[in-house]
C-alpha cells in the first residue's frame, strides 16, 4: 500500500499545529526525539518552519554501541542546524528494575523532559507518535475494556503536551524521511514480541492491514467519529454533575439519591474523575452507611446520609492539636483568651460565645484538639455525661462539620467543652471561684 507524503509538507504540518495551539510561531517546544524515523521527521519539520524549540533526547544505556549511535545522530542533527541538544544518560544510580521497563523508562523520560522545560520555559512538549501508534494503542485499550476514553485512543493536544503527527501513517512518515535523506536509526529492539505492544505492532497489525486497502485510513475516521462522540458525552456528564450537584472552594456536595438512580455509565464517569474507577468501589459508595469514607490519591469522599461529600485531600497534613494555655498565672483573678486568634479554620468557630472556667479546677496546658475514640463530657445544663461522638449526631452534624469542630480539653484529658456549641459543665465557676478564665470568640 502506497502513501503519498504530500500530507507531510510544511504547509501541512503548520496547520496541524494550528490546530492544537493558536499562532505557533509565537511558543515554544521541546521535541522529544529518539534518533527514530518519526521523531527524526518531526524535528526536520520544524526546524523547517522555523519555530522556537530545543530537543531532548534520552540514552537509556540498554542497547550498548547502538544507544550510543542514537544519541550520535540527534546530536549531530542538532548541532548542524544550531538547536540546543539537552541530553540525560541513565546511569547505575537510576535502578532499572527487572520488570516493567517500559514504564519506568516513561517516567524517567517524562520528568527529564519536565525539568528541561521548566528550567528553559518551553511552553510545550511535543512528541513524534503517529496514526499506527494510535492503532495499537486502540488494540491496547480494547483489550483492557478501557471504555470510550481509551478507545478514542492518544490525545493530539493533552496538558500541553502536543502530537502533531497522530494523522499520518507510519509508511508516510518513512517515506518522507527517504525523500529528504533525513538520517534516522532503527531501533532493533522494535522487532522483538516481547512487550505487547511490539507483539501488536509485529503481528497484529500487519494481518489487519491486509484485511482492506484503505484500513488505516477507515480507522483514521473512526477514531475521529469516536473523540467527536467522547466530547458530547463528557458535556453530557458535566450538565448531569452540575444538576446534581453543589459546590465550593472546598467541597463538591453530589446528591447520593440522584445519582444512584442514574446508569452504571455516568456513574463511573463522574465518580472516576476523582479517582474512584473501581466498579466494585462505586458499588460500595452506594450501599455504605452514614460516616463512610473512601480515599483515591487525591481526593476524600464522605457519605453523609443523601450526600456524597468530595473534599480535596491537602498535601500539608491539618494541624491536630494547638496549645491554647501553657499555663494559669494565678497573680491575676481573670484571663481573657479570644478564641480567633488561635483557630479561623470554619465558620462554625465564627459563632459568638463566652464561656468561663474555674482556672484552679482544670489541669494544665490546655488544649484545641479534634475529637478522639472515647470521648465524653458533662453538658451544661443537661444532666450526666454524654459521648462527644453521640452529641454530634444529636446536633445533626454533617460530616465535613464534624471534621473541623475543635474540642477543649486539658492535661488529664478531660474534655472542657465543643467549640462552640457547648461547655462542660464539671468546671464553670461557682460562688467559690477565686481565678477566672474566660474563653471567648470575637473577630
Amino acid at each position: 500500500m502506497k502513501f503519498s507524503t504530500v500530507m507531510l509538507k510544511k504547509l501541512s504540518i503548520k496547520e496541524q499545529l494550528q490546530n492544537l495551539v493558536n499562532s505557533p510561531e509565537k511558543h515554544n517546544y521541546l521535541l522529544a526525539v529518539s534518533g527514530g524515523a518519526d521523531s527524526m521527521v518531526l524535528a526536520f519539520l520544524f526546524s523547517n518552519l522555523g519555530l522556537n524549540f530545543q530537543i531532548a533526547h534520552i540514552n537509556y544505556k540498554l542497547r550498548g554501541k547502538d544507544s550510543d549511535s542514537d544519541q550520535k545522530v540527534v546530536q549531530d542533527f542538532c548541532q548542524a542546524n544550531d538547536i540546543r541538544f539537552h541530553l540525560y544518560e541513565v546511569s547505575e544510580e537510576d535502578q532499572q528494575p527487572e520488570n516493567s521497563i517500559q514504564l519506568w523508562a516513561r517516567e524517567l523520560r517524562y520528568q527529564f523532559f519536565k525539568k528541561v522545560q521548566e528550567a528553559e520555559k518551553l511552553e510545550y512538549l511535543v512528541t513524534a507518535h503517529h496514526l499506527n501508534d494510535q492503532l495499537e494503542t486502540f488494540i491496547i485499550n480494547l483489550s483492557k475494556a478501557a471504555g470510550i476514553n481509551g478507545l478514542s485512543g492518544i490525545p493530539a493536544n493533552e496538558n500541553k503536551i502536543l502530537r502533531p503527527l497522530l494523522g499520518y501513517s507510519k509508511e508516510e512518515i518513512y517515506s518522507f524521511a527517504k525523500e529528504n535523506n533525513i538520517e534516522y536509526r532503527e531501533d532493533a529492539s522494535n522487532k522483538k514480541n516481547d512487550y505487547l505492544r511490539n507483539k501488536i505492532r509485529n503481528e497484529i497489525v500487519p494481518k489487519l492491514l491486509e484485511t482492506n486497502d484503505h484500513f488505516l485510513e477507515n480507522f483514521k475516521k473512526s477514531s475521529s467519529y469516536l473523540n467527536q462522540a467522547k466530547d458530547f458525552i463528557q458535556k453530557q456528564i458535566e450538565e448531569v454533575e452540575n444538576s446534581i450537584s453543589t459546590f465550593n472552594l472546598e467541597k463538591r456536595i453530589l446528591s447520593k439519591q440522584k445519582l444512584a438512580k442514574e446508569s452504571d455509565f455516568i456513574k463511573f464517569e463522574i465518580l472516576k474523575k476523582y479517582g474512584f474507577n473501581k466498579e466494585e468501589e462505586i458499588r460500595k459508595i452506594f450501599t455504605a452507611s452514614t460516616g463512610s469514607s473512601f480515599f483515591s490519591n487525591d481526593y476524600q469522599l464522605m457519605v453523609n446520609r443523601d450526600e456524597l461529600i468530595i473534599i480535596n485531600k491537602v498535601d500539608k497534613k491539618e494541624e491536630e492539636q494547638i496549645i491554647l494555655i501553657e499555663k494559669f498565672d494565678f497573680n491575676k483573678v481573670s484571663v481573657d483568651i479570644n478564641l480567633a486568634t488561635f483557630i479561623t479554620d470554619s465558620s462554625e468557630h465564627s459563632k459568638s460565645f463566652q464561656w468561663s472556667f474555674d482556672a484552679e479546677q482544670l489541669q494544665f496546658p490546655l488544649i484545641l484538639r479534634k475529637k478522639e475514640e472515647g470521648d465524653l463530657f458533662y453538658p451544661l445544663l443537661f444532666s450526666g455525661k454524654k459521648k462527644v461522638s453521640k452529641f454530634f449526631k444529636d446536633e445533626k452534624l454533617s460530616i465535613l462539620a464534624k471534621q473541623k469542630i475543635w474540642v477543649l480539653a486539658d492535661d488529664n484529658k478531660n474534655v472542657l467543652g465543643i467549640i462552640p456549641y457547648r461547655q462542660d459543665r464539671r468546671f464553670v465557676c461557682t460562688e467559690k471561684t477565686k481565678h477566672t478564665l474566660n474563653l471567648f470568640n470575637e473577630k
